[in-house]
């Protein structure tokens, strides 16, 4: 069983609008409210893909219900922990360009995390765990130092999704996968990045501090996989893009979703590119058959 573990949900409120003029009453001329959080999606893209898997982490108050009612509707289990404070809402107003207003999240407490440490406990060696975005303030992101060996502890695979440092320190526990982009990628190892040879060789640091497979995520430019053995580049899909939000998230599932299936790290990359493409060319989360239709479109040559 694949789990997804998202510490901080959200509600993602997508407000459109011809023009924002701050200081002023603005109408909106569309608007969507989602079940986000970057675990989240992962998990739905999983099930649209067919691929049963769990949501877990924290969840609290009228928007929480929003997001377990959601994930229910779409046939996802779930196995959150309850916290006393509501689950943020972020903002996102399209207006030409797209800005976001993130909310801060619940307290956490003590008790409410050991929870969560005993559902990871009871896992097997039979599970991947999905551990994605950032945590709420009352833990930072160093919890992530806490709950990684606690999977890896009972033997299950970890795929971490994060930035910065918080990527540095997941790579202690040997991921099946990490997924930065070429900027992130360049962030940590302050560097200025060339081409992809460059991008290969700091992608060999990560495999070297840890990582079993590497993605970097070059938005229109493609994608890169580095594994001990080889790389791999996926030319880049052309299309009309919708939408940012989820695209990365779309790819971790694809691609843990099929090598968790597979074994085949080739055929991971494709579904993963297939995934973030297809997502980044829809309004939201792509569906089943708009993620088949790009597969086929998917170009890899080994470097």
């Amino acid at each position: 069983m694949i789990y997804t573990v998202t510490l901080n949900p959200s509600i993602d409120f997508i407000v459109r609008l011809d023009t924002l003029t701050i200081g002023e009453v603005n109408r909106m001329t569309s608007d969507d409210k989602f079940v986000g959080g970057k675990g989240i999606n992962v998990s739905r893209v999983l099930k649209h893909l067919g691929i049963d898997n769990t949501a877990t982490g924290f969840i609290g108050g009228f928007t929480g219900r929003f997001i377990t009612d959601g994930l229910a509707a779409e046939g996802i289990a779930t196995q959150f922990v309850e916290v006393a404070d509501d689950t943020r809402i972020n903002v996102k107003v399209k207006a030409g360009e797209e800005t976001e207003i993130n909310g801060a999240g619940p307290r956490i407490s003590d008790e409410k995390l050991a929870e969560l440490e005993s559902i990871l406990a009871g896992l097997t060696s039979d599970d991947t765990v999905v551990f994605a975005g950032s945590a709420p303030s009352s833990l930072g992101n160093q919890v992530y130092n806490t709950l990684i060996p606690i999977a890896k502890q009972v033997g299950a695979e970890v795929v971490c999704d994060f930035e910065g440092q918080t990527l540095l320190d997941a790579l202690n526990y040997q991921p099946l996968l990490v997924k930065p982009n070429n900027h992130e990628l360049a962030a940590i190892f302050d560097v200025t990045l060339n081409g992809l040879a460059d991008i290969e060789k700091y992608a060999r640091e990560l495999l070297a501090k840890g990582a079993k497979n590497v993605i970097i995520s070059m938005a229109g430019d493609g994608a890169l996989l580095v594994t001990p053995e080889a790389a791999y580049f996926a030319k880049p899909i052309k299309g009309t893009v919708k939408n940012s939000v989820g695209a990365g998230d779309s790819m971790v599932a694809g691609f843990t979703g099929e090598y968790v299936k597979s074994g085949d790290p080739i055929e991971a990359l494709k579904w993963g590119v297939a995934c973030g493409t297809a997502t980044t060319f829809s309004d939201d989360l792509a569906t089943a058959e708009f993620i088949k239709e790009t597969y086929q479109k998917v170009e890899v040559e080994k470097l």
